[in-house]
């Protein structure tokens, strides 16, 4: 058993907790403790799950602040964004509360008589769910809420750079009512947790993996429970494109990119990628973004005056890979958006920053333009405060651009024709659309999910994830008092197929 030591990003020399780790034995136990309490709990009636699921966010929102600053203490979150994801495990539970009275099945007709047939969902059992940790408490919400809702137990295996966040939504969950063994939260490094989740599917322990993460690691969670014959919930990376018309409100266009490109200093997985621009208007939108970049304030996130558009990077081991990815920038490219390239400091400093660079893990921000479509760049995710700018001629273009990384996560278009944004829907990859809106900003009530790299086509939130939180059990009750067989036995009237109207 070692012990995680978390650290504010922003501020390098200050703990914000420490937990100790579980070996992949220790993951094992928790899926066992899950397994043994999960009947119990389904046995609870789900209009009685949904009030627990109600009185979770109630706790959350009487501990909104707390939760809050506690985001911003331990990932570097602006506190205005920290209080929007803490609002969204609010929206999460208003939602689902009311669907413990309607996990809805069917009844449907028979093709015999003194025969029902009907439709019902069944909870999997137990959930494993492993998150990153942009999202700390917002994210792992959007499987738990549900999970627990439809009557299952879960083992949480939260990021091991943000354990302290997670273990305060863990004591609200439990303040909830849940009961021990249906809740269990547990800390591992990578490898230990995936060590301990094979072992736990080899046990019979685990009915689905919910995973938020990168596409390497998904691509490995998706082999693991292939071999158990699962389907895990794949929520993963995006390289998500945003395509500005030659009609688009260019201003707006701007405002959409720069909160898409930059909000959380990049590092969402719905993060803009690539602004696709018509050459009509390229060089004005690339001059207006370049402008609202090199203006929007950086630095210590928990600053309210002035307050910052970002802040540093979620962990030391973040600034590592977009260093890495800050080499896929080619001599034919530009760089522009900031006074410096790298990381903020003193020796290359950010004009405007807000309090001592020296203090955490900052970097300034880049707008890259000429980018060609082969370019690694634009076809990697770079986790950073980095924008590629691409120029287009055509529509046929502007979609090679939007789709040729195989990624397929979220995606926006800025256009006044409803032809552009139709034919945009109707051609790009991405399981999400904006028109006329950023790349990132989920609702609680609507499915997220994406396709290709970004994911197996599964979907969390809105009544969508009560398929991955449920199976469906088909109920054929036959009150006839004899064998009735379906096929042979059906009741069939016989129509005179020769008939011919007279005329």
């Amino acid at each position: 058993m070692t012990r995680i030591v978390s650290t504010n990003p922003a501020h390098l020399d200050q703990v914000v907790g420490q937990f100790d780790t579980v070996d992949a034995a220790g993951f094992v136990a928790a899926c066992r403790e899950a397994r043994t309490a999960q009947a119990a709990w389904a046995a609870v009636p789900a209009p009685a799950r949904g009030r627990v699921v109600a009185s979770l966010g109630r706790l959350v929102e009487a501990n909104s602040e707390a939760l809050a600053r506690l985001v911003t203490d331990e990932i570097g979150k602006p506190l205005a964004e920290s209080r929007g994801e803490v609002q969204e495990i609010v929206d999460t539970c208003d939602f689902f509360l009311g669907e413990g009275r309607r996990l809805y099945g069917q009844t449907v007709p028979s093709e015999m008589t003194d025969k029902v047939l009907l439709t019902r969902r069944r909870p999997v059992g137990v959930v494993a769910v492993i998150t990153a940790g942009n999202f700390p408490v917002a994210v792992p919400s959007w499987y738990i809420v549900p999970a627990l809702l439809c009557g299952n137990a879960f083992v949480w295996k939260p990021a091991d750079y943000a354990p302290a966040t997670a273990d305060a939504l863990f004591r609200l969950i439990r303040a909830a009512g849940v009961p021990a063994g249906v809740a269990n939260l547990v800390h591992a490094d990578g490898s230990t947790t995936f060590q301990g989740l094979s072992d736990a599917l080899d046990a019979g322990l685990v009915d689905k993996v919910g995973f938020t993460g990168s596409t390497a690691v998904g691509r490995r969670i998706g082999e693991l429970c292939g071999r158990h014959l699962q389907s895990p919930c794949l929520e993963l990376g995006g390289k998500n494109p945003m395509v500005v018309w030659n009609d688009a409100d260019v201003d707006l266009a701007v405002q959409g990119a720069l909160f898409g490109g930059f909000g959380t200093a990049g590092q969402r997985c719905t993060s803009l990628g690539t602004a696709i621009v018509h050459t009509d208007v390229h060089d004005e939108f690339l001059d207006r973004l370049v402008a609202a970049v090199a203006g929007a304030a950086i630095g210590d996130p928990a600053s309210t005056d002035p307050p910052v558009f970002y802040g540093p990077m979620l962990d030391q081991k973040f600034a590592a890979g977009f260093e890495g990815h800050m080499g896929l920038v080619r001599g034919h490219h530009t760089v522009a958006g900031s006074t410096g390239v790298g990381r903020i400091t003193s020796d290359n400093p950010r004009e405007g920053f807000v309090g001592d660079p020296a203090d955490g893990v900052y970097y300034h921000p880049m707008v890259v333009s000429g980018l060609h479509i082969d370019d690694d760049l634009p076809n990697t995710e770079t986790f950073g405060p980095l924008v590629g700018v691409a120029r287009v001629g055509d529509f046929e273009e502007a979609m090679a651009w939007a789709n040729g990384h195989g990624y397929g996560l979220s995606s926006s278009v800025y256009t006044t024709s409803p032809t552009i944004a139709f034919r945009f829907q109707e051609r790009v990859s991405a399981g999400m659309v904006s028109v006329n809106n950023s790349t990132s900003g989920a609702e609680a009530h609507l499915p997220f999910g994406g396709n290709g790299k970004s994911g197996n086509g599964s979907r969390q939130s809105g009544v969508w994830v009560l398929d991955q939180m449920t199976r469906w059990q088909s109920v054929n009750w036959d009150y006839s008092g004899r064998l009735q067989r379906a096929q042979m036995d059906t009741m069939s009237i016989d129509p005179d197929m020769s008939y011919v109207l007279e005329r």
